[in-house]
């Protein structure tokens, strides 16, 4: 009586999994050499996604605190107030308009100057000398000429008591920081196609060197009628292996550096890049990081092993 066609595909399946860890034993001082490529790309791909996700972080931190501070004269009436809001209002590049007024400023003042006393006693021998004022944040920081050419005009400049701020301090970081993210993202890129092509040129010649190992055994078993798919499987299987360890070290090894960096070096930041927020990041997507790492890593794997069987196997027929 013959075996029902579901239990002999999971067998022929079963088969090709366990030929493919043999294989991974088998050649584990080539497969070596791959991991270690593949580690290097993986880390590369992992370190360039958590950098550009810190900065955006961080950009968005320095963006909500940007802001342009018109100072209005005591004169301006709540009505030419009130009209001139709307008018900024109006503006595209113009996400929100609030109103400072003088005694807000004053409290805000000594809030800030709170440690210098002698500031506070000079304030407080006059009437408050504060201008009342419209803050004004804009939506996209690098693009405020709309805003500065309106403010400009000799309408609006007349109801200002100072000149206008810019918090270009705030801008300037900004653009280093998005030029740092444009950096890393193309050197992030570069790196990970450079060791990308090594790692499958590696996995593509460990494959080639088991295939001429193995030429006798793989031409008698195509002589017996194996089918294409179950020669070329545990190949497959092996370098899937590849990958999966592969990911795996590159996740540790990444856990390993946040746990050096935050605890023994007691350090939450590194120039523009936030530690403490790329630990909380890794930590919270830790998940998500590991599966497309693992996803990454077996393809790569794969697909250097498809190659590199359709190359050498020179099947002709598929069965």
């Amino acid at each position: 009586m013959s075996k029902a066609p579901g239990n002999h595909f999971a067998i022929s399946q079963f088969r090709i999994v366990k030929a493919g860890f043999q294989n991974f034993v088998r050649n584990l001082t080539l497969a070596v050499a791959a991991i270690a490529v593949m580690v290097i790309t993986l880390s590369i791909i992992l370190f360039s996604a958590i950098t550009n996700a810190t900065f955006a972080n961080t950009i968005q931190q320095i963006t909500d605190k940007i802001d342009i501070s018109v100072y209005l004269k005591d004169e301006v009436t709540a009505e030419k107030r009130e009209d001139l809001v709307s008018q900024f209002k109006a503006l595209e590049n113009v996400k929100s308009v609030d109103f400072v007024s003088k005694d807000q400023a004053l409290e805000g003042y000594k809030k800030s100057n709170q440690d210098k006393p002698d500031l506070l006693a000079a304030i407080s021998q006059t009437d408050n000398p504060l201008p009342a004022s419209l803050r004004i944040k804009p939506k996209n920081p690098n693009k405020i000429e709309e805003i500065r050419t309106f403010i400009e005009s000799p309408n609006i400049k007349a109801m200002q008591s100072d000149a206008t701020s810019y918090s270009g301090e705030r801008k300037d970081a900004i653009d280093n920081i998005t030029r740092a993210t444009q950096f890393f993202r193309t050197a992030g890129l570069v790196g990970v196609v450079v060791f990308a092509m090594v790692s499958m040129l590696i996995i593509f010649n460990t494959i080639r060197m088991a295939i001429f190992n193995r030429r006798d055994e793989l031409q008698i078993m195509r002589l017996l009628g194996a089918s294409t798919w179950f020669i070329r499987g545990p190949f497959v299987v092996e370098t899937v292996l590849y990958g999966v360890i592969a990911s795996v070290i590159s996740v540790a090894l990444c856990h390993f550096l946040f746990v050096v960096s935050s605890s023994t070096l007691g350090a939450s930041s590194f120039g523009l890049l936030d530690i403490e927020y790329a630990s909380n990041y890794f930590r919270d997507q830790f998940w998500i990081i590991l599966t497309a790492q693992m996803l990454v890593g077996i393809l790569i794997g794969a697909a250097s092993s498809i190659i590199a069987t359709q190359r050498y196997l020179k099947f002709k027929t598929s069965k």
